[in-house]
């Protein structure tokens, strides 16, 4: 069990840790595709888009259809302000909201890998009787 004084925010930044770690290859095209936006003239974009990009470019499943990795939808935020810290002459490019899940207890529920998209329901997951 977690500490209380411990947040989603504070979950969602361990997982994104944890992801960027093990997978630096997606910070890399995180800030390769940024940069040609910024070169192309945007003023700024969304770190989203981004990510649907590097699905794009490297959606490729292994021999049992299943990809290796997967791109969590709450890790654009966190790419999108370790972007602004690393390269401060762009810190304006991806707009960013407070992150009000700093106000949320953690769900302390495991993150979902490839495997557990293999057959699985998703009322299951979300704790739906159905």
């Amino acid at each position: 069990m977690m500490p209380k004084n411990i947040t989603r925010l504070d979950e969602m930044r361990e997982q994104v840790n944890r992801f960027h770690k093990d997978h630096p290859e997606v910070w890399d095209l995180f800030v390769r595709f940024t940069l040609d936006r910024i070169k192309r003239g945007f003023r700024n974009y969304s770190s989203k888009a981004i990510f649907e990009r590097i699905r794009w470019e490297t959606d490729s499943a292994g021999g049992d259809g299943v990809s290796s990795w997967k791109l969590n939808n709450n890790y654009p935020a966190f790419y999108a302000r370790r972007f602004a810290k690393m390269f401060p002459e762009h810190a304006e490019f991806f707009r960013t909201r407070k992150q009000t899940s700093i106000y949320d207890d953690p769900t302390t529920l495991p993150e979902l890998s490839p495997v557990n998209y293999n057959g699985i329901k998703l009322s299951l997951i979300k704790g739906s009787s159905n």
